[in-house]
């Protein structure tokens, strides 16, 4: 009986090593397919076209294509209008359709609205854990602003997409010309600190595997951070959820989750000093738009009006993904900084 028991616990406690094994693995590249080429004055590019979930949620007219930023590593680009650049990016773990209803609002034959979606999201390629890290998040972003020979911007970005925005602003300073600024960070961090109770949570190995890769799907639980929700419907968990948790590696929503510093040693922690000082130098037309019901980033508002000192702020009953819920008031913001740079 001892050695039955004894069998027994050595199987289970073999097969509990390869089941850690299994769902603390890095992932692999994985790198999507275009069908044809998009022409566009700065190149030729790969074209994507949207499967049936995705091109419902936007018109015809928008432009769909990859950037390879690096051997294997593509940014998909969403693309609609023309005229001066309107350089949108989102955060975890969402898409650069999150700006989809904001472009609606926005004046087409006077904004050229550009919408990247952050690798390891939505259709962009997926990549190994260890990969995303701030810096190299930053450096694909850079690299699509230089691929499209932009030489001057408006930019908005919320959650990572503020700081990997900025990052990527500040590798080509010259471009910026004006920007509004959503639920996002850009100081780095004084002391010891998580951002959210899951947070610090999820920074534990496996028990983070378990709680986003494996328990819950983290799509559906967006609702709960929205001021109404109500806005992340069926379609929305289906927009930003099914090319990620498709794809044969569904690492990026974890592991953006630990990107996020816990304190000046964290490995981020100089980046994120890097831009804020980046941030601290501008000079720039820019406006506030914040959703107060936010419970990640909500608070954060002071430390934006601190950044920004001379910056208007709209305050809005949304929640973190405000793009679904407050899309009239970030699509005003961007016209009013649209109509000051075209007045100089």
């Amino acid at each position: 009986m001892k050695h039955l028991m004894s069998k027994i616990i050595t199987i289970v406690f073999v097969i509990a090593i390869i089941f850690c094994f299994y769902i603390t693995r890095e992932g692999r590249v994985i790198t999507p397919l275009g069908e044809g080429k998009l022409t566009l004055d700065s190149g030729i590019y790969e074209e994507f076209p949207l499967p049936d979930y995705a091109s419902k949620m936007v018109n015809s007219d928008y432009k769909s294509y990859f950037i390879e930023v690096e051997p294997g590593i593509k940014v998909h680009i969403l693309e609609i209008g023309e005229g001066i650049p309107v350089f949108l990016l989102h955060g975890n773990p969402t898409s650069g359709f999150l700006y989809r209803k904001v472009a609606e609002r926005l004046p087409l034959d006077r904004a050229r609205v550009i919408m990247p979606t952050i690798v390891g999201l939505g259709f962009s390629s997926k990549i190994p854990a260890s990969d995303h890290t701030l810096d190299n998040h930053i450096r694909w972003i850079n690299k699509v602003l230089k691929e499209l020979e932009l030489n001057e911007v408006i930019y908005a970005g919320q959650d990572w997409g503020g700081p990997v925005g900025m990052g990527a602003l500040s590798l080509s300073p010259e471009i910026l010309k004006g920007a509004v600024l959503l639920n996002t960070v850009f100081n780095a961090p004084k002391e010891k600190a998580d951002l959210t109770p899951m947070h610090a949570r999820v920074k534990t190995p496996i028990l983070g595997e378990l709680l986003v890769e494996l328990l819950f799907n983290p799509f559906e639980q967006l609702a709960r951070v929205q001021g109404d929700p109500n806005s992340w419907s069926e379609d929305v968990i289906r927009l930003y959820g099914k090319p990620v948790l498709e794809s044969g590696n569904s690492k990026a929503t974890l592991s953006m989750m630990r990107m996020v510093p816990d304190g000046p040693d964290h490995k981020n922690a100089i980046a994120m000093s890097n831009i804020e000082q980046y941030v601290r130098s501008l000079q720039i037309p820019a406006e506030i738009v914040w959703g107060m019901n936010d419970p990640i980033l909500g608070k954060g508002l002071p430390a934006m009006e601190a950044n920004f000192p001379n910056a208007p702020v709209t305050k809005t009953e949304a929640g973190h993904f405000l793009q679904e819920e407050v899309d009239i008031e970030i699509a005003n913001a961007l016209l009013r900084i649209i109509d000051r740079i075209e007045r100089k």
